[in-house]
């Protein structure tokens, strides 16, 4: 279900861009595949242009790759998954039609186990398996479709906007039915949590993180007081349902299932990103290597090393992570962190060195290229760069920041007509078909008549009109 709350928003999406698609047609069901699709379509306009994410490619990398980890044991008819990474401390996640998946950065905060944090997943790739949002929709059948089509913008709009502004947009008794529709009854929470532990077993990991979660949100819960966590605004939880999912884990074989070391590493990287100040990270760090065999615990002295470089303690940050990374020889998360340290230093060929030789041993890797092109940058070598970059956006085409990050070294290297077609695929993904459109314009006029990339930006630019024109006629 779509979570109340993501972000405040910063940018007005106008009528045109919210544009949803008609609910309604053919086969007696409410709600088409294809239809699902363009829903989830305009929910990631929406968050892209209305909620902070994560770009931390690390952080992304794994997330990426635990979701993955859960997707073959789950029963989902489309696996074509797209991740949205919310720049939020609150705990959160959602799914809505169309393969979206969203988690806060927050949900590594207060999930202190892998197990934990993956039974969050689990439940929401349940929900998105058992199509919850549309047999929610599908009992409000008798009304009308363009009433449907408003009830899905509410929801969009209210969870984008961290607000009541989309709820207030409906209208009377239809105000009231979205509002409800915010919340899964209690039926489907049972059901997602009886698929979610199925789906936690399948893939070798432990249900009783399940209950375990569940209890840290109660905990949570009673803190607050009226202010219940965004998380269980959208997903009631009650003791008997916890109790419940602790009897059906129960069922599940005892095994000695562990933590993977890159769970704990992320979680540090981003403890210090929601630290009140680098200052305060450095200390709370410090505070936690005086602590029993604290000093033998690689994740604490990963994120001090992290918080060091936060706060402008490069040379401290440097011997951390090349003591960790002479014991834990080609990690990738100690490499990455280490480039990032030399980049702030300006030792761009030692960070250059380093991340092409870990590049040769990870062909493809998305933190280590990412990392390898703004090295690049860094040193004014936009035309590598820019190689790295168009690897990632074939690889990763709906990720925008790399289209932003990529017209700016394509800028660099002087190619205008790359920068156009790069601008015109960040605008595309952000809902703005009309300067997409001019920016392809833009590109074709700049390159040869009969040129095989005028051909190619000729396709690209039909694609972009059809698509606009579709837009216009809704």
């Amino acid at each position: 279900m779509l979570a109340v709350g993501l972000a405040t928003a910063h940018a007005p999406v106008s009528a045109q861009e919210t544009t949803l698609p008609s609910i309604g047609g053919s086969g007696g069901g409410l709600i088409s595949g294809q239809q699902e699709s363009d829903i989830g379509q305009q929910v990631m306009v929406s968050i892209r242009r209305s909620a902070p994410r994560i770009t931390d490619p690390l952080v992304y990398d794994y997330l990426n790759a635990i979701i993955y980890r859960l997707v073959p044991s789950a029963p989902l008819q489309n696996r074509d998954l797209t991740l949205a990474l919310i720049d939020s401390p609150a705990i959160n996640a959602f799914a809505v039609p169309g393969g979206i998946v969203g988690v806060n950065g927050g949900l590594f905060l207060n999930a202190t186990t892998e197990q934990q944090f993956a039974s969050v997943l689990a439940h929401e790739l349940a929900h998105l398996s058992q199509r919850h949002f549309a047999r929610r929709l599908e009992q409000q059948e008798t009304s009308a479709p363009l009433t449907l089509a408003g009830m899905i913008a509410g929801i969009v709009l209210s969870a984008v906007t961290q607000s009541d502004i989309g709820i207030a947009a409906i209208a009377g008794t239809q105000a009231f039915a979205a509002q409800n529709m915010l919340a899964y009854s209690r039926a489907n929470e049972q059901e997602a949590d009886r698929v979610g532990l199925d789906i936690l077993a399948t893939a070798g990991m432990d249900p009783r993180g399940m209950p375990e979660m569940f209890e840290i949100m109660m905990r949570q819960n009673r803190l607050q007081g009226n202010q219940v966590p965004e998380y269980l605004s959208t997903h009631p939880l009650t003791q008997s349902r916890v109790s419940d999912t602790r009897n059906r884990a129960e069922q599940y074989p005892h095994e000695d299932i562990r933590d993977g070391q890159e769970y704990h590493l992320i979680r540090s990287r981003l403890q210090v990103h929601y630290s009140s100040s680098p200052d305060v990270a450095v200390k709370t760090f410090e505070a936690y290597l005086n602590r029993p065999d604290a000093q033998q615990n690689d994740a604490i002295r990963y994120g001090l090393a992290v918080a060091y470089l936060q706060n402008n303690q490069a040379d401290k940050a440097e011997e951390v992570l090349r003591d960790l990374l002479a014991r834990n020889p080609g990690r990738i998360t100690f490499q990455v962190t280490l480039a990032e340290v030399l980049i702030n230093q300006k030792h761009l060929k030692a960070a250059r060195d380093l991340l092409q030789d870990a590049l040769a041993r990870n062909p493809g890797n998305y933190p280590i290229t990412f990392t390898l092109a703004t090295a690049e940058i860094a040193d004014s070598n936009g035309n590598a760069a820019a190689e790295h970059l168009r690897q990632l956006t074939r690889r990763y085409p709906g990720q925008e920041h790399l289209w932003l990050r990529l017209a700016e070294a394509e800028g660099m290297g002087r190619n205008i007509v790359g920068v156009h077609r790069a601008r015109a695929e960040y605008d595309a993904l952000m809902g703005d078909l009309e300067s997409a459109q001019r920016q392809l314009r833009q590109a074709q006029e700049k390159l040869p008549a009969g040129s095989p990339q005028r051909q190619v930006v000729t396709e690209r630019l039909a694609e972009i009109t059809r698509r606009l024109n579709a837009q216009k006629n809704r």
